[in-house]
């Protein structure tokens, strides 16, 4: 065997039909598959799959409320019952300080997460908490609990 008598396996590949190859092909003739007449017909057609044959398109057709402001920042929100949690697992040091990037290691958070600590749950242990922003139930927990807050 060789590169020169290479085949595909018995019943694995179809016989594809050539379509617009004169009469003789059985699929010629004056519309070769394509009906009769019509914008689909033409050679060279191309419709998006969004026309809607010159009716009011449904994008425009559906009314537009609200506003989305390009320039907001979103937050990942990580609850203090969850930081509580972890320390008290051990899956992060309560001696260390804790980063995005320590919430990143565990799974908390993606990288380019910007991280907000918010005041769900109790927190018993003790933490040195940095993140990108603290609701204020989250700042007055921690800091109750004898930890502290750094915002990035």
């Amino acid at each position: 065997m060789d590169l020169s008598n290479l085949k595909p396996a018995a019943g694995s590949t179809k016989k594809k039909k050539r379509l617009g190859r004169g009469v003789g092909s059985g699929l010629g003739g004056h519309s070769s598959t394509k009906g009769n007449k019509g914008q689909k017909s033409r050679a060279g057609s191309k419709i998006p799959d969004w026309f809607e044959g010159g009716q009011m398109p449904l994008q425009r057709r559906v009314p537009k409320y609200g506003f989305k402001n390009r320039f907001r920042k979103e937050f990942r929100p990580v609850n203090v019952s969850k930081l509580n949690e972890l320390a008290t697992t051990g899956k992060i040091d309560p001696t260390e300080q804790v980063t995005p990037a320590i919430l990143l290691g565990v799974g908390l958070v993606r990288k380019t997460d910007r991280v907000k600590i918010l005041g769900g749950g109790e927190i018993e242990s003790a933490l040195s908490v940095s993140a990108h922003a603290f609701s204020a139930s989250a700042k007055t927990k921690i800091e109750a609990a004898g930890g502290s807050i750094t915002e990035l």
